[in-house]
């Protein structure tokens, strides 16, 4: 699944994404309205990664994603 029906389906995948990323609250998820940029700073936020391992993970989350 790509980033654009992710953000499509966003009601939907919050909760996958809450699941893959447990830190994240329902505040965060709102913050994020399905802009992957967004997901990419509250991450480095609340996880403390790099960019690049952000980038790597929400990928692989888009290629996983069975929303």
């Amino acid at each position: 699944m790509n980033w654009d029906q992710i953000q499509g389906k966003w009601t939907e995948v919050k909760g996958s994404i809450k699941k893959q990323w447990g830190k994240l609250t329902d505040d965060d998820l709102q913050k994020i309205e399905g802009e992957r940029d967004r997901l990419a700073g509250i991450l480095q936020q609340k996880y403390g990664f790099e960019k690049e391992e952000v980038e790597k993970q929400i990928s692989k989350f888009e290629k996983d994603c069975r929303c």
